[in-house]
């Protein structure tokens, strides 16, 4: 609440302008509705409890500077404290008055002198607080100086409880450094004791190991010369008993090619059964039978469709297929599984029609295990050992075969179809099996 012209060095007291301001609010409520200042027309209407709260600040500037305003609210103090209002105007304050009742008073009714009474009741007020906060002070000086001495006390307490702690606790503390230390010459003692333990483990383990490496290695060599001893005995008796196995097998095979060779020369030529002509002494140049040879000078390419109908009528042909070659050329995105039964049904009906030797060679050097394979009759199935490729037991086929019978060899690997070529056998493309056996 500003003093501008009213005689007031500084702004009333707090607790005067609430006092000053809750009177107002009072006198506003029991006003006329006309005679209320336009400013405080809407506060009027609050509940006489937040009149005072809410409209403070409208009603103390209403006050300052609105004489009829504050008029009408010193009529009502008069009314209510007469008294009070004419020791004022007389010029004395009372003795026993509330100082906050004085300086609201002669706000109010402004008697002569107010500025002093307002002054002096604010010295009042100001001696008053000073007396309660020194009173507050010297009680909570004395709170606190009580409390000290309870903390004293208690830390005296604590301080002779801890002095007893720690002369149990430095007891035990010697107690156990003497016991740490037996514990720790025993444990050094056990250590010490463990280390020459493994010292004698690690030594009779290497005496051990040392052995059982010499017993290995005699082990392995005697083991090793009865497997060589074993091996030359087994070849011994295979050399004894398949060395001339071998060379009659060779012998019939040619002969058998020979017999049939001639037989059929003679059906082709319709010679009676007698051996004995007069034109068979005439010295000529004969023709020779037909052979694997033959069919090149023929005139036949690689890939004539009629080169494999012509060798497979020779006799006693022996034909040998590189298997996969011939599978993953006609019907690769199957499975290896699918292509060897899927070759083996087509050989089954050639072999049927024609009774020739058939003998089909698959790689084997990448298998962990043995494969079943389901071959038809007169159809041998061959895989080629471990650390050996399919190539290597296809030539080791052709060189088996007596020189002068036919063979023919179905790869398209040039490599393999040139090395059998130069050992006398007929390399055969693998399109035109895969093309013969479509047709049957």
């Amino acid at each position: 609440m500003s003093a501008a012209g009213e005689g007031l060095s500084r702004p009333l007291p707090e607790q005067v302008r609430l006092n000053v301001v809750d009177l107002a609010a009072q006198v506003l409520g029991s006003m006329h509705a006309a005679a209320i200042p336009p400013p405080l027309r809407g506060i009027a209407k609050f509940d006489p409890r937040k009149r005072a709260r809410l409209g403070s600040a409208p009603i103390a500037a209403q006050l300052e500077n609105d004489k009829d305003f504050r008029e009408a609210v010193a009529e009502h103090v008069s009314a209510g404290w007469p008294e009070l209002v004419s020791s004022l105007a007389e010029g004395h304050v009372p003795p026993a008055a509330d100082p906050v009742l004085v300086a609201a008073a002669a706000y109010l009714t402004r008697p002569p002198g107010w500025e002093e009474m307002i002054e002096a009741a604010r010295a009042e007020l100001e001696r008053s607080a000073a007396a309660a906060e020194g009173s507050e002070r010297e009680e909570v000086v004395s709170r606190l100086r009580e409390q000290l001495a309870a903390q004293k006390t208690a830390a005296k307490s604590e301080a002779d409880r801890l002095r007893e702690q720690l002369k149990s606790a430095r007891s035990e503390i010697s107690d156990l450094r003497r016991k740490l230390h037996d514990a720790r010459e025993r444990a050094k003692a056990a250590v010490q004791r463990a280390e020459a333990m493994e010292r004698a483990a690690e030594e009779a383990q290497a005496a051990a190991a040392a052995a059982g490496n010499a017993g290995e290695t005699e082990l392995r060599r005697l083991r090793e010369r009865l497997a060589a001893t074993e091996k030359q005995l087994e070849t011994s008796r295979r050399a004894a008993r398949e060395g001339r196995s071998i060379e009659d097998s060779r012998i019939r095979v040619l002969l058998d090619a020979l017999q049939d060779a001639s037989a059929g020369l003679r059906r082709e030529l319709a010679l009676p059964t007698t051996i004995s002509r007069p034109a068979d002494s005439v010295a000529a140049v004969a023709g020779e039978s037909p052979s694997v040879r033959g069919v090149p000078a023929r005139a036949l390419a690689d890939d004539d469709p009629q080169l494999l109908d012509q060798l497979l009528a020779l006799p006693q042909i022996h034909l040998i297929i590189d298997g996969y070659n011939v599978t993953k050329t006609g019907y690769g995105t199957l499975t290896l599984a699918d292509q060897r039964n899927r070759l083996m049904t087509g050989l089954g009906g050639l072999v049927a029609q024609t009774r020739v030797e058939v003998t089909v060679v698959f790689d084997g050097a990448e298998l962990n295990a043995p494969v079943q394979v389901v071959a038809p009759r007169g159809v041998r199935v061959l895989f080629s050992a471990p650390g050996e490729i399919a190539d290597d037991l296809i030539r080791q086929l052709v060189r088996a075969e007596p020189p002068g019978r036919a063979v023919a060899v179905v790869s398209t690997d040039r490599e393999v179809a040139e090395s059998v070529r130069r050992m006398g056998a007929r390399p055969v493309p693998s399109s035109l099996l895969l093309r013969r056996l479509g047709r049957a």
